[in-house]
């Protein structure tokens, strides 16, 4: 029984560490070249076998031709990593968790925290995927500004992007590069335009790859439609605000709910172990969480459909 606090602690601390090594890798705004001089530090027997690890991964899913986690999914996501990097840091939290689960519960637990490792993985690129978005969509008036500030200054519409993804903060920045190094390389301007605003899943970008064609097409004062591309999406971005205050107590709610359960088993299991080792080791009781486990995912998704407002 003594068992069980330390157990619980250590998948405590592996998920805090798993989630705190890729939110710390996807978020950061400024590179790592940009923030740290060059070192020529020998790097660490972990870091070298970690690599070494890697390597290998990527050289047998090139092989065989495996995606489990794909290249555009981690771009996405912001993590500059290969899909060997990603995949041996979802081993090492798979093991750790492992680790726990057999600590607390049996082999059991571990074989469930080992199956779960992959789509924990997926789960957490879409998470940094959508934050990433977010932060684009954000910052989206600012980069209207300085397009229309370098039209108006007399640039061409491809040095202004120039200068708007020098000026411009993650992933602003990273997107707008990409769009000059594509066009430097002979790619239609319009083609990466609206291949970012695909990636990005963003409409608002969408006007603005139109705006810029259409200017191409037509001529006239693109600074000008800009300004008034930025005024509506700004008026936008004001209705989403009001949309997502006023939906907040809701998905509030719908997060308590799915919880409850979880926590309340929880708190039995570590308050009297034995009480729910019926439910674990009866058919009845596999039947019972099974049922629990649907419901609460249709509950879950009707909630989500419910608060999810399109607009």
């Amino acid at each position: 029984m003594t068992l069980l606090p330390v157990g619980v602690g250590l998948l405590f601390v592996a998920v805090l560490l798993f989630g705190y090594a890729l939110l710390a890798t996807g978020g950061a705004s400024v590179p790592l070249d940009r923030r740290r001089p060059a070192q020529d530090r020998p790097n660490s027997q972990f870091t070298r076998f970690a690599g070494s690890a890697a390597h290998l991964v990527d050289g047998f899913f090139a092989q065989r031709k495996v995606r489990l986690f794909n290249r555009e999914a981690l771009e996405n996501a912001g993590l500059r990593m290969s899909q060997g990097d990603f995949f041996v840091l979802v081993l090492a939290g798979a093991l750790v968790g492992a680790v726990a689960g057999l600590v607390v519960a049996g082999p059991l637990l571990a074989a469930l925290f080992v199956l779960v490792s992959p789509l924990a993985g997926h789960l957490v690129l879409g998470v940094l995927a959508s934050k990433r978005r977010n932060t684009f969509d954000q910052q989206l008036g600012d980069t209207l500004q300085l397009l229309a500030g370098g039209l108006r200054a007399g640039h061409s519409i491809l040095r202004a992007i120039d200068a708007a993804a020098t000026e411009s903060l993650s992933p602003t920045s990273e997107e707008m590069r990409r769009v000059v190094t594509e066009t430097s390389l002979g790619r239609d301007l319009q083609s990466s335009l609206n291949d970012t605003a695909e990636r990005m899943r963003n409409e608002d970008f969408v006007w603005i790859a139109q705006a810029i064609q259409i200017n191409r097409e037509v001529g006239g004062n693109l600074a000008e439609v800009l300004d008034q591309v930025n005024e509506t999406i700004r008026e936008r971005s004001e209705i989403k605000g009001h949309i997502k205050s006023l939906a907040a107590e809701g998905k509030f709610s719908a997060y308590i709910l799915m919880a409850m359960p979880i926590g309340i088993v929880a708190m039995l299991m570590l308050v009297n172990p034995g009480y729910m080792n019926v439910m674990f080791t009866h058919p009845l009781g596999w039947g019972m969480i099974a049922a629990s486990i649907v419901l609460m995912t249709i509950g879950g998704l009707w909630m989500r459909k419910i608060i999810d407002l399109k607009f």
